[in-house]
């Protein structure tokens, strides 16, 4: 049985879902950290990428019927764009990190400006988005 858990709250912009890599590489961390912020910043709200990918069924269908989406993916390996390809989830907006200059490696030290770049290119890719969602429409992970 899947219980809920809606938030309450939020606005139009507030509604956008959030769906990250949190691969074991720089860009990997830096999609998953640009997702926390903003989340914090109330632009959207994270979601729980794995719960879509276990096929965990209240997951799945609060990603499919939520209009405002986006995947943010590391590098072209798109680990989060093949997960919700797998659970037949409509992409809606999406992100790669790589395809914006930024050179994957093993360095896990974040820096300030890459995050901000990586944080203009979500709202970038958002910003076609439908902004009609009820207040407290994504259901968190």
């Amino acid at each position: 049985m899947t219980e809920p858990c809606c938030p309450t709250g939020g606005g139009a912009q507030g509604n956008v879902m959030i769906l990250a890599c949190s691969g074991g590489s720089n860009v990997g961390q830096l999609s998953n950290q640009a997702a926390v912020e903003l989340t914090v910043e109330g632009f959207g709200k994270m979601f729980c990428l794995a719960g879509i990918g276990g096929h965990l069924s209240g997951f799945v269908q609060s990603a499919k019927d939520i209009p405002a989406m986006v995947a943010i993916d590391g590098c072209q390996v798109g680990c989060a764009k093949a997960i919700l390809e797998h659970a037949q989830v409509p992409l809606k907006a999406y992100v790669v990190l790589t395809d914006l200059g930024i050179e994957k490696n093993k360095n896990f030290t974040l820096e300030r400006g890459t995050l901000e770049k990586v944080k203009a290119a979500v709202r970038e890719a958002c910003k076609d988005l439908p902004t009609d969602a009820p207040s407290g429409s994504i259901c968190c992970g």
